[in-house]
């Protein structure tokens, strides 16, 4: 297990993207990446859904996993956004290095 974690969620491709870009220039997150487009189908308000979104991948320092939840929560638009923290289990020791340092 390392220092670093990788955080989802998913939007339309502006705000998956004027997300990212906040959460790095605010040093809670090294890097941002939008992927996508993806479908997403799930169940909201008792009906199912079958919507096209971007996913938004955050690595950030395990330090910052509360900070950048929270502060992705408050700008998202959704009612209720996917926030999911996955733990980086390893990789490049240089990358794993260069993210902490970004989020110092």
């Amino acid at each position: 297990m390392t220092h670093v974690v990788v955080l989802t969620t998913t939007a339309t491709a502006d705000a998956a993207a004027a997300l990212g870009r906040a959460a790095v220039d605010a040093g809670l997150a090294a890097c941002a990446q939008v992927v996508g487009p993806i479908r997403s189908i799930y169940r909201w308000d008792g009906e199912l859904q079958d919507d096209t979104e971007h996913q938004l991948l955050l690595k950030t320092a395990l330090e910052h996993v509360e900070p950048l939840t929270a502060f992705l929560t408050e700008r998202h638009d959704y009612d209720v956004p996917e926030v999911i923290a996955l733990p980086v289990v390893g990789g490049s020791a240089a990358y794993l290095d260069w993210i902490t340092a970004q989020t110092r």
